[in-house]
């Protein structure tokens, strides 16, 4: 760009540098007390006159590197009139999917138009911004750039590979709880006590050696059953060691529930115990993938509003009823199924973007809008997809971060494709690759000479990763990336694949839907699952999981060495009691008083901060009054402050202004406002991503303060 001149006697650059440093200080200093798109456009005074900058608009995003403009003014001391244009910046993105907020990292303004000034020497005011953006944090919300980002084909590369065979599908009109076991029975002696254990479930299964019964363990009650598949009664009568054992579930539970209690949100409250002039839910067991649907009594139909199609309102799963070809469809882990009859069981799948067109005009407020997520083409399905290519960031030091690998007798290992070969027995995912083996744990990357070590933070993931199938149980991993290193530091991040949220035509699904073989020989590794939770997709939290699982009914730490392999890296997190509890669906709640617990694991939880050492998560927004650069040196910071004007300034990719009146576009030029008589299409797509993430902020607050973080519809 050619050097430009101000008549104002004033260098634009660095006015326009006050300008970045205004957005920075504002987002900053705003974010812990309202992280919401609501404190766009920000104002500085300076001592060379008054800078606005109005809510960025994003060009792209790939490989966590972010493209912005944003419209600035600026009103110089003495005068009245402002001078419009653009500035355009790129950054790397550190993200915290618990706030939805982004920090820009290596922030780099790249270039700065003002069509109705002089001209100004660019190369002088970029080597300003290189020396003062970097002192500040651009905080931008990552609804908003989920929202504004443009309309982009789903990667589809591994859509084809994804396994859509259905489950089993066990539809039954009473209240029921489905316990999986992992593949056939697998029994070992639990250790302090004179019983045996089912090792391959979550469920708690003991079994008294003596009379050869099983003692299941589900939230207020215990069952017993001779036989793992046949049918179960509840019980008050336990032999002397699972009286023991019951005392020692009663001591995790409470702890569990003061851990909840003491760590939780708003989304998260403690489970509580089921009424008493109740039945117990049933017990059905299976040993392979299966879903369960339970309905209160026969299926109860509603209309949904707008559309010629019914919805089944006395059960918890999405059930959808299309008049027009009298068929059901079901939604199970993102993905559409379809039958003449739930009790015929005949269930077939659906492709997204093969639905009914009329599930497209489900309405998003009604009892049904959740599952527009699913439905290809939609705002909702868009923003999912998008938001799944949204990596969780950090950085690792090379020096402390560290893994420890430890395997089942001697390391076996079994390959994916004729590049790449996983490790069977350990939890860890380890690949042997070219002769050098790589371990993701919590996705961090590390790399040995030796399947046991000693391990290194990798600086580079090989190519051959991006090869693995779904049909590998480590496919996860390819979803884990490294964008940089420094001799201290290296710069990774995972996109939501690695926790089993994957893009499907438009559209994301959860787990590959394959079955996975778990290594059992002294100790039991699972592998991670798709079916038989009932996972399903929230917009503000992410996959959740809703079943018979939380406080009383899953038992990970009673006599198990292992933690969380089902459900995946991050393992599962307890929720609260959600779902049929809330009385959904008009005040449908008989699984709640049927003594059912629900469940949440969401996809936005950020591992990085469970490890203890060598990993800074970098995307919190914070406010502290200075920032330690990376070489040590401690700036000051500037403090902006947000403005009343409206958020209604936008730019065009030549850096002139435009700002929405009423129905009409003006835009900006020397003579000040005028009607813009050209095409403002892409202003319009601007201004409606704007206003749909104010809204999606606004909805995701509400969602937080009314416990609704990874449950079930309204």
């Amino acid at each position: 760009m050619n050097p430009i001149k101000s008549s104002w006697g004033v260098t634009l650059k660095v006015l326009v540098a006050y300008a970045v440093v205004a957005a920075v200080g504002v987002a900053a200093a705003t974010a812990q007390e309202a992280p919401d798109e609501n404190r766009w456009p920000i104002q500085l005074d300076t001592e060379f006159g008054q800078v606005i900058i109005y809510q960025p608009q994003y060009e792209s995003y790939q490989n966590n590197i972010l493209e912005a403009r944003a419209a600035v003014s600026i009103t110089p001391k003495g005068q009245t009139d402002a001078a419009f244009g653009a500035i355009w910046f790129e950054a790397r993105l550190s993200t915290d999917l618990d706030t939805h907020m982004a920090s820009c990292e290596d922030l780099k303004v790249t270039a700065a138009k003002f069509p109705t000034a002089e001209d100004q020497k660019v190369e002088e005011f970029s080597r300003f911004l290189e020396r003062e953006v970097p002192q500040w944090e651009i905080v931008v919300s990552m609804d908003h750039l989920t929202a504004s980002m443009e309309d982009v084909e789903a990667r589809k590369q591994d859509a084809g590979r994804m396994n859509t065979e259905p489950p089993e599908i066990i539809y039954v009109t009473y209240p029921a709880v489905l316990v999986l076991i992992d593949g056939d029975p697998t029994l070992a002696d639990m250790e302090g006590y004179d019983l045996k254990y089912v090792v391959n479930t979550p469920y708690f299964i003991a079994q008294d050696p003596k009379s050869k019964k099983f003692y299941l363990k589900g939230g207020d009650y215990w069952y017993i059953a001779t036989d793992l598949s046949g049918e179960w009664q509840t019980t008050t009568e336990l032999p002397k060691e699972i009286r023991e054992v019951a005392k020692a579930i009663e001591e995790e539970e409470k702890k569990q529930a003061a851990e909840q209690a003491e760590g939780a949100d708003s989304a998260e409250t403690a489970a509580t115990p089921a009424d008493a002039d109740t039945a117990p839910p049933k017990i059905i067991v299976r040993t392979g993938p299966a879903e369960l649907i339970v309905s209160d009594g026969e299926l109860k139909f509603a209309p949904i509003e707008g559309t010629e199609l019914l919805y089944v309102e006395n059960t918890e799963t999405d059930i959808v009823m299309d008049l027009a070809s009298q068929q059901y469809y079901i939604l199970l882990s993102g993905r559409w199924y379809k039958s003449k009859s739930p009790k015929e069981g005949m269930w077939t799948f659906v492709s997204p973007d093969e639905v009914p067109a009329e599930f497209a005009n489900i309405p998003a407020e009604s009892d049904m809008g959740q599952v527009r997520a699913s439905v290809a083409g939609t705002e909702e399905a868009k923003e999912a997809v998008l938001e799944n290519q949204i990596p969780q960031t950090a950085e690792v030091d090379r020096k402390t971060a560290t893994v420890e690998v430890k395997y089942d007798g001697d390391p076996q290992f079994e390959k994916c494709d004729d590049n790449v070969a996983y490790a069977l027995n350990t939890d860890k995912s380890v690949l042997l690759i070219d002769g050098t083996y790589y371990c993701c744990d919590q996705a961090v990357w590390f790399v040995s000479r030796g399947p046991e070590g000693p391990w290194q933070v990798a600086t580079e993931v090989p190519e051959a990763v991006q090869g693995i199938p779904p049909e590998c149980p480590v496919y996860n991993v390819k979803y884990v990336y490294i964008y940089d290193s420094t001799p201290e530091v290296v710069y990774i991040g995972y996109t939501p694949g690695y926790t089993s949220s994957y893009v499907y035509y438009g559209t994301v699904v959860y787990g590959t839907g394959y079955w996975y073989r778990p290594w059992y020989h002294h100790y039991y590794y699972p592998r991670p699952v798709t079916w038989g939770f009932r996972a399903h997709w929230n917009p503000y939290s992410g996959w959740g999981f809703s079943f018979g699982m939380s406080v009383g009914w899953l038992h990970i730490g009673i006599g198990r060495p292992w933690y969380g392999g089902w459900w995946g890296p991050g393992g599962y997190r307890h929720g609260y009691r959600h779902g049929y509890h809330r009385g959904y669906r008009h005040g449908y709640h008989q699984g709640a008083r049927a003594g059912y617990r629900a469940g949440q694991r969401s996809s936005h939880a950020n591992m990085y901060k469970s490890r203890n050492t060598g990993v800074r998560h970098t995307g919190t927004a914070k406010t502290p009054k200075t920032q330690t650069a990376r070489h040590g040196a401690t700036t000051q910071k500037k403090t902006p402050k947000a403005t009343n004007k409206k958020n209604n300034v936008y730019s065009d990719k030549n850096g002139n202004a435009y700002r929405k009146q009423g129905n009409d576009w003006q835009k900006k030029d020397k003579s000040g406002w005028s009607s813009s008589k050209g095409s403002n299409q892409n202003l319009n797509r601007d201004q409606s991503s704007r206003q749909r993430s104010q809204q999606k902020s606004t909805q995701r607050q509400s969602s937080r303060s009314r416990g609704g973080g990874g449950g079930r519809r309204r």
